[in-house]
């Protein structure tokens, strides 16, 4: 390139790496991006910038006038917030070297450990050079906290006049240490509760000191072990008792201690879970926020489809009848009435949702004899098959199966003979005649 070496520096991470240190022993993983650049030799930095912006140069300048050692040997274990750095002296920060762990959404599709990477937040350019390492989750999680001082050329920032100088910030990320680096775009999802155990807190539940402890985001920072945070994810979604924080709208849980304003708001802790129970856990949540904005889950066995139906707004020229017809498009296609969840039907309904007019208090004293119960057990795969290859007459509700043929049912019970379109679960009609006679 004919250039000399002392015309060049490294950096790697935000950091200025030092002459001294051997790339080799640095631990990159593979595929790391380290940033080759020219040195401009005592070249002042934006002599013009803010007395804050000085301040934090001041810190740093004779770091990054002789370069340091990358950030993952200089940067300390990262606090909750800014308030709780102060708790650890001086040798507990030396000592505490960072660990990160993250959720890969990519190859992996893991919880595993994590490597922390810098760009700038105007020009996502790498070549930056931090003014100060982060001390808390805020300083990473939070936009322009940190400083930078961004060596692209083409970098928006670098192209201004003194007098429009603009602060350049770092936009803090991370990467999988598992999988190969797909480049810069490679992004992960931090895991910020999750923590190494370097102070040896006890689990709140087994009382074991873990090396790795999930801290949950209450005032006291209650410590749970990862096996223990497992078991009290599985007993929650088991008895479907995961809350819906209506603030942030996450279906989520809070510390078990009972701890106020403690819920765990980056769900993609749940991963710690298993697949199929992470699949359930998602299932639950939608199924919570289908209900909590007024919809309906699909009654048919086997479907439970989100539906959330129109407005009364949206249907004020339709009758009561037309109103209760509800369909469960884009799955089964089940036809159903929205106040009784039976197959839709004319009329008034005959049955209520199961649990609507339950008197709890009648069943306070209710026992029955185990041996008498085992023998008093109506048929639910029966029934539910009777449900599945059935549906009522829209105007006496009586069950109908269709043995092949076409959509045109005509109800057999005395005094009915109701035409209706199996389809639509509604009055047979030409138009029914032309769209779906024969499916």
């Amino acid at each position: 390139m004919g250039m000399a070496a002392e015309d060049i520096k490294i950096i790697f991470a935000g950091k200025e790496l030092h002459n001294s240190i051997v790339i080799e022993e640095c631990d990159l993983g593979q595929q790391s991006t380290l940033h080759a650049v020219r040195n401009p030799h005592k070249k002042l930095k934006n002599q013009c910038a803010s007395s804050s912006i000085e301040e934090y140069k001041s810190e740093s300048s004779d770091l990054n006038e002789s370069g340091s050692k990358p950030m993952n040997e200089t940067l300390t274990d990262l606090s909750l917030d800014s308030s709780d750095q102060h708790n650890l002296s001086t040798e507990e920060q030396q000592d505490n070297r960072a660990h990160f762990y993250i959720y890969c959404p990519g190859p992996c599709k893991i919880v595993t450990a994590g490597k922390l990477r810098v760009k700038c937040a105007k020009c996502n350019s790498g070549a930056v050079t931090v003014d100060r390492d982060p001390q808390c989750w805020s300083d990473i999680l939070e936009p322009n906290r940190i400083t930078v001082h961004c060596e692209n050329d083409f970098c928006p920032a670098s192209s201004l006049s003194e007098e429009e100088f603009q602060v350049t910030y770092a936009h803090f990320y991370f990467k999988c240490t598992r999988h190969v680096s797909l480049g810069e775009d490679d992004k992960v999802i931090p895991l910020y509760l999750i923590r190494a155990n370097l102070r040896n807190v006890p689990c709140l539940a087994c009382t074991d000191v873990r090396e790795t402890v999930l801290v949950f985001p209450c005032e006291a920072h209650h410590v749970t072990c990862l096996d223990c945070f497992c078991e009290y994810c599985i007993v929650r979604l088991q008895e479907r008792q995961f809350q819906f924080d209506s603030v942030e709208g996450y279906y989520t849980l809070p510390c078990p201690a009972g701890c106020p304003d403690s819920f765990i708001s980056e769900v993609h802790h749940f991963h710690l879970l298993n697949a199929e129970l992470y699949n359930k856990y998602q299932r639950f949540g939608t199924e919570e926020y289908v209900l909590r904005s007024g919809g309906f889950l699909c009654p048919m066995p086997d479907c439970g489809m989100g539906i959330i139906p129109p407005t009364i707004e949206e249907q004020a020229e339709k009758d009561d009848d037309q109103r209760r017809r509800i369909q469960c498009i884009g799955g089964c296609g089940y036809v159903f009435c929205r106040l009784c969840l039976q197959g839709y039907h004319t009329g008034k309904c005959e049955f209520q949702p199961l649990g609507a007019s339950t008197d709890v208090s009648s069943l306070r004293n209710y026992s029955v004899d185990p041996l008498r119960a085992k023998d008093a057990k109506w048929d639910e795969a029966s029934r539910k098959t009777i449900q599945v290859s059935t549906k009522p007459c829209p105007l006496c509700r009586t069950p109908t199966e269709r043995d092949g043929g076409c959509m045109h049912m005509v109800c057999m019970r005395a005094g009915c003979g109701y035409h209706w379109c199996w389809v639509c679960q509604m009055q047979w009609t030409r138009e029914c005649m032309a769209n779906h006679w024969f499916g």
